[in-house]
């Protein structure tokens, strides 16, 4: 560190076998009418610091952007560059000169440390966004950090920069990250803190009491969040509704009994296999468990009820009709998707893959991700359109979701052929 110092403070000479230039011939260059000979000039290591602070004033900014990046260049230059009207110059300094943070107080009496600290907290209130985002990123896991400048970051609007020193900051203490979730409870922030190393209970508690969505599912993901188990009944009881928590809840490190026999009664089937085989799970409630999913697998069989043949059939004669008149295309599909018509939207994939209706259903009871994508593209449907059926008509999780790679559906053609002679079997 005090090399470093040594060389940003008084500008040291780099590299001791690169030819040196005199005072006498930097002074020359520096005062050259071609920007390429003072920028060259300017990212060098060897230059008087009296001449690296000249060139901080330079009329092109490429000399100055070779002047804020340059590690020789003197403190009191980097105070002027932290005021620059160069996005880019500033950008540059910024994750220059956050290598200085550790070790750097507020109160410090060395005078050139403290314009070190003053430049830090100037580019914290940048009005570019992206010299602010620069900076958090350079500072985010740095434990000796200005506090003071930490917490400038972490309270920004702007969740590209409070973002990544919500998440790792060491210097951020639990009354800070409180005090910010009290000022600014926004997705951004609460994801971001969701995610650290460590989330005590307290902090956990105040999360989950938002329900926001987003953040409370990366909570569930943070195996080292410690969730009250009465925090985790507070989330099992909403979550029915809410299938992003479905999954991180059934794969808690540790999970209650109780909310154990909760979840079987409502996650889809890829998960409930997952909720059976629990190690941790006392013997009497592994089998309310099981017998729970058992119920489920024996209420949502195979077989249509009786009362619904009627409306499957009629669906099926429906989308026939639609198909000989050719009005049964995506748009079609995709409304039918959209406003939850299960039956209408089962046929209408029976008729344009060519595939018996038994044959689809049995795609969403197994709840395969790769057999929805085959029949979608037998279908001649979108790579979106055969994404949304998996989400929405087969109920897969999104963890388990097969997503469009821009216009490419995610499996060769040999592949889904391979499929669909599986599921042609099964129908």
């Amino acid at each position: 560190m005090k090399s470093l110092f040594k060389r940003i403070f008084t500008g040291d000479q780099g590299d001791k076998n690169s030819p040196l230039l005199s005072y006498d011939e930097a002074k020359e260059m520096a005062r050259d009418e071609a920007a390429e000979v003072r920028r060259d000039l300017a990212a060098r290591p060897d230059v008087e610091p009296e001449i690296l602070y000249f060139l901080a004033e330079d009329p092109s900014p490429e000399v100055r952007r070779q002047i804020a990046a340059n590690k020789a260049t003197p403190v009191q230059a980097d105070l002027l560059l932290a005021k620059d009207d160069d996005q880019d110059v500033r950008g540059g300094l910024a994750e220059k000169i956050a290598q200085l943070a550790p070790g750097l107080t507020a109160d410090e009496q060395d005078k050139m440390r403290q314009m070190a600290y003053d430049a830090l907290e100037i580019l914290a209130r940048d009005q570019a966004i992206r010299v602010r985002q620069i900076l958090s990123e350079a500072l985010k896991d740095i434990a000796g950090a200005p506090p003071e400048v930490i917490r400038q970051l972490a309270s920004d609007v702007e969740v590209v920069v409070s973002g990544p020193v919500l998440q790792y900051s060491p210097v951020l203490t639990e009354d800070d990250l409180l005090e910010i979730i009290g000022n600014n409870p926004s997705t951004g922030n609460l994801s971001a803190i969701a995610q650290r190393e460590e989330v005590p209970a307290t902090l956990a508690d105040v999360i989950v009491a938002t329900y926001d969505e987003e953040a409370v599912a990366l909570l569930l993901n943070n195996s080292s969040a410690q969730i009250r188990e009465e925090m985790l009944d507070r989330i099992i009881d909403r979550a029915p509704d809410i299938e992003p928590w479905h999954e991180p809840l059934v794969h808690r490190p540790v999970l209650p009994g109780r909310a154990a026999a909760k979840l079987a009664r409502f996650v889809a089937h890829n998960l409930l296999e997952a909720l059976k085989n629990r190690q941790d799970l006392e013997p009497d409630i592994l089998q309310e468990v099981r017998d729970v999913v058992d119920r489920r697998l024996e209420e949502e069989s195979l077989e249509i009820p009786e009362e619904e043949k009627t409306t499957a059939l009629e669906a099926l004669e429906t989308v026939k009709r639609m198909h000989a008149e050719g009005g049964l295309d995506e748009d079609a599909v995709a409304g039918m998707l959209k406003s939850g018509d299960r039956e209408m939207t089962i046929a209408a994939l029976a008729a344009l893959s060519g595939l018996k209706v038994e044959a689809v259903r049995s795609v969403l009871s197994n709840r395969s991700a790769k057999g929805m994508v085959s029949v979608a593209w037998k279908a001649g449907l979108s790579v979106k359109l055969a994404e949304d059926l998996q989400k929405n008509l087969a109920l897969i999780s999104p963890s388990e979701l097969l997503r469009a790679d821009g216009a490419s559906y995610p499996l060769d053609e040999e592949s889904m052929e391979w499929q669909l002679d599986f599921i042609k079997d099964l129908g």
